[in-house]
């Protein structure tokens, strides 16, 4: 077995590669190089370095001469290798850029590695490779919308404070409809999920109605109330109300969280409101939806209980709403809102800065 040289590991030094060695946000092959100079300081033998760390003997020297010619900095960076000149020029990589982010080709509505490639006279491969390098992602798009509500702030200083410092002897509550669910059933029987292959369904489908799911989310513990109705009338949310008031005991006050749905405001549910002052209705901003924690469990029971769902009539498909619900309310889990209203405020005074620099834009923002 081959022996090697005992190497000077000063005592600063070491405690500086055992930090390296610990920290959790080392780089496995820094921590490698770190832990070969520390066992050659301790001269342990390098058959034994390369057992110990698997690693080979050629590895094990490079790193060793490397500590005893630049110190630690050797071990923290790889040497610069020579390969091959780079063909693309800065100026190609530019007009790429500039094209991507600032130009369509004709008669689409954004670049594809290959009709870009087509332009410019570079491979797809390296058209992707230079996205990929500046962060660049053509193909995707998101959505977004901007509140134009002028009591925005009031709004989500109100709601926002109900999350975090909710009142004393009182139940929050988040409310809303998700209307016009529908019962679909597939024209064949899906395929189970097997490996190396996922279940399958038809993309075609029939229709045989729709729902619409009342739900009020407790924001202290996660459950939900539910009912499911044929409509979302201000009468349905009226009986939904009363079903919220009926359930929550009769020393708390309500606080209910909804958005600003015509029904909502109805002149027979403010009467309502009127005749029942421990229920109070705190509106989220418009087109903000976002802000009410309820769309959140929304999106969950779309993914795992409707979305991939067959039902042969309505009834079924609200057996399925009520069983999810159940067994959600079996182990809730609260949603914990962590964005403060400054941090929203401050995102949303920056996207308007800016849309306001496109004229286009710039009316629709006031």
């Amino acid at each position: 077995m081959r022996t090697s040289r005992r190497i000077e590991v000063s005592d600063e030094d070491r405690g500086e590669l055992e930090r390296i060695v610990r920290a959790k946000t080392t780089e496995q092959r820094v921590a490698l190089r770190a832990r070969i100079v520390l066992l050659s300081g301790e001269g342990v033998e390098t058959g034994s370095i390369c057992e110990l760390l698997r690693t080979t003997t050629s590895t094990v020297t490079l790193w060793r001469n490397r500590y005893e010619a630049a110190g630690i900095a050797g071990l923290l960076k790889d040497a610069h290798r020579s390969g091959r000149r780079a063909t693309i020029t800065e100026a190609q990589v530019g007009e790429v850029l500039r094209l991507t982010q600032q130009e369509k080709p004709g008669g689409a509505t954004h670049w594809s590695t290959r009709t870009l490639s087509r332009v410019v006279g570079l491979s797809p491969a390296t058209i992707s490779r230079i996205w990929r390098a500046h962060g660049l992602k053509p193909h995707r798009v998101k959505r977004f919308k901007l509140s134009t509500d002028p009591r925005f702030v009031e709004k989500l200083q109100d709601v926002v404070g109900l999350y975090i410092a909710p009142p004393e002897k009182a139940v929050v509550f988040c409310v809303d409809e998700k209307s016009q669910i529908q019962a679909l059933d597939r024209t064949q029987p899906g395929l189970p999920m097997k490996k190396g292959r996922a279940g399958t369904m038809t993309h075609d489908y029939k229709r045989n109605g729709t729902t619409t799911l009342f739900a009020g989310l407790n924001v202290a513990t996660g459950q939900v109330i539910e009912v499911c109705l044929p409509r979302h009338r201000h009468d349905e949310f009226l009986l939904f109300l009363k079903k919220l008031e009926r359930q929550t005991a009769k020393d708390l006050d309500l606080h209910i969280v909804v958005d600003n749905y015509a029904t909502h405001k109805h002149p027979r549910v403010q009467a309502w409101l009127d005749d029942h002052p421990r229920v109070h209705l705190h509106f989220t901003p418009t087109s903000a939806s976002w802000v009410n924690l309820v769309e959140r469990f929304f999106a969950e029971i779309t993914d795992k209980a409707i979305r991939r769902g067959a039902f042969k009539n309505v009834r079924d498909l609200e057996t399925a709403i009520t069983a999810y619900i159940k067994a959600h309310n079996e182990h809730p889990r609260p949603y914990t809102w962590t964005a403060s209203v400054a941090a929203i405020i401050e995102k949303v005074d920056r996207a308007r800065r800016v849309l306001a620099q496109t004229p286009a834009n710039s009316d629709s923002l006031h």
